[in-house]
């Protein structure tokens, strides 16, 4: 529906744009209520509410998870504690039977040796779900994972 504003004065016109997109056939399709822009919302990841964080404390070895992250948003990660090893971000598409570590061109990512609090990683498969590897040596170490 177009809007059906008077011109007024002093110019007596009004200059005019439109926004457009390409449609499936590459052609420019004008943005309108029946085509409107694509863009991330209430219907889109924001409107997912975010899972409950997986949280806990350790002064031991363990597998922890399954963390089953919203698609489309950050995963958090943090670790906080006096402790040694290695904590590895793992994730996993048929309920944990396989875990595979995450990797960023073929190199370790998602390893952690030392107390972190950053974004790690970011799901858009509706299936997948993390895992945290735990291999301490000594002292104790509470982790977060969260969106």
């Amino acid at each position: 529906m177009l809007d059906k504003t008077p011109v007024k004065a002093p110019g007596g016109f009004a200059p005019a744009f439109a926004l457009g997109q390409a449609d499936a056939a590459g052609n420019l399709v004008l943005i309108s209520a029946d085509n409107p822009l694509p863009v991330a919302g209430a219907s889109g990841p924001a409107a997912t509410p975010p899972p409950p964080a997986l949280e806990g404390e350790t002064s031991q070895s363990l597998l922890a998870g399954p963390f089953d992250p919203a698609p489309g948003r950050p995963v958090y990660l943090q670790l906080d504690g006096q402790w040694t090893g290695t904590v590895r971000l793992s994730r996993s598409v048929d309920g944990g039977a396989s875990r595979h570590p995450l990797t960023l061109a073929g190199a370790d990512w998602g390893v952690f040796v030392d107390n972190a609090c950053e974004p790690a990683w970011e799901e858009y498969e509706a299936s997948a779900a993390l895992y945290l590897d735990i291999v301490l040596n000594s002292g104790a170490l509470a982790y977060r994972v969260s969106q």
